[in-house]
């Protein structure tokens, strides 16, 4: 009865170590996924473009995100939250950048509530919107993004591919 114990130990020890566990670095990194966009309204009625920007990461340690309390923190996030989001126009044949009022604070939930630290990855699906206008003019749309965790390490950014969406002229 021991041997069959003792041996069962010996194989779950033997299993345990052969799962590889990743080795990112505590600075969260960030690929480019995907944007797409579909009609939809505001909270007032108007007319706008739901757009979502898929990117996928990875981090070291894992504190990704932020809880209620942590998203009215003015004072560390004071610039901006977990997502840094430059909207990028082409507009007379030149990219024009700016961080719309709507996208200034945005945030993602922690990823990781557990406390732990250690690895994780996956995919954020960023959330915003582009005004529609009525006899708007199609136009080149892009975005820059880049996040950051608890700790306020910032990531590499990564650019979206171009879609059209409208806008005045």
């Amino acid at each position: 009865m021991k041997l069959k114990i003792s041996l069962f130990l010996i194989c779950a020890i033997a299993l345990a170590s052969c799962v590889d566990i990743p080795d990112f670095d505590n600075t969260p990194k960030i690929y480019y996924n995907s944007v797409d966009h579909y009609p939809g309204t505001d909270s007032l009625g108007n007319k706008i473009e739901h757009v979502i920007i898929s990117l996928d990461f990875e981090d070291g340690d894992g504190d990704l995100g932020a809880s209620d309390a942590e998203r009215s923190d003015t004072v560390k996030y004071r610039d901006w939250g977990n997502y840094e989001l430059i909207t990028c126009t082409y507009e007379n044949k030149v990219w024009v950048e700016k961080i719309l009022a709507i996208d200034k604070r945005k945030f993602f939930p922690d990823l990781k509530s557990d406390g732990k630290s250690g690895p994780i990855k996956g995919r954020l699906d960023l959330n915003t919107s582009a005004p529609y206008f009525p006899g708007a003019s199609l136009i080149l749309y892009k975005w820059k993004i880049r996040i950051r965790d608890r700790a306020l390490r910032v990531s590499n950014q990564i650019e979206t591919d171009t879609i059209r969406l409208p806008r005045l002229d």
